[in-house]
């Protein structure tokens, strides 16, 4: 539900982590309608961003390990979800669904890793993308104050 439409409560349990579950399924078609309308509004920007930054090959790299990360965690707390279905014996449909689902994000996860290999193989030998001494001589420096206190 968009933040204007949003109660303080359900804000207040959004901040803490607690989620709110729906038994009626217009109403979870209601959230999943929103959740891709959104997700496909930020998606325009995200690929602005990336068309100006991602250069060349180990630009890319970065951003694939970022998703490939964000996914294996979620692929994990599901796989979690569904051990706890399963010690549940709740419905073989849901059971089913999660294991596909987790099943699915393992090979997304594989594919993702192969994609940050691929940056890595077609990189010429000592090349370095736009920036990347600049950016690591300024994260050493910050590492360093960080070290001296």
């Amino acid at each position: 539900m968009p933040l204007a439409r949003r109660s303080l409560m359900e804000a207040a349990a959004a901040r803490f982590g607690w989620r709110r579950a729906y038994g009626d399924t217009t109403q979870v078609d209601a959230l999943l309608t929103e959740q891709t309308e959104t997700a496909y509004t930020q998606a325009a920007d995200h690929a602005a961003l990336a068309t100006a930054k991602n250069t060349d090959v180990l630009t890319v790299q970065p951003c694939v390990l970022d998703v490939r990360g964000r996914v294996l965690a979620d692929v994990l707390y599901l796989e979690g979800v569904l051990t706890g279905a399963r010690n549940r014996s709740l419905p073989p449909e849901l059971i089913e669904r999660l294991e596909d689902a987790v099943g699915h994000g393992h090979e997304l996860t594989v594919l993702l890793a192969d994609t940050v290999r691929i940056t890595a193989a077609h990189t010429p030998p000592g090349h370095w993308a736009p920036g990347h001494d600049q950016r690591w001589r300024e994260m050493g420096r910050h590492a360093a104050s960080l070290l001296r206190g």
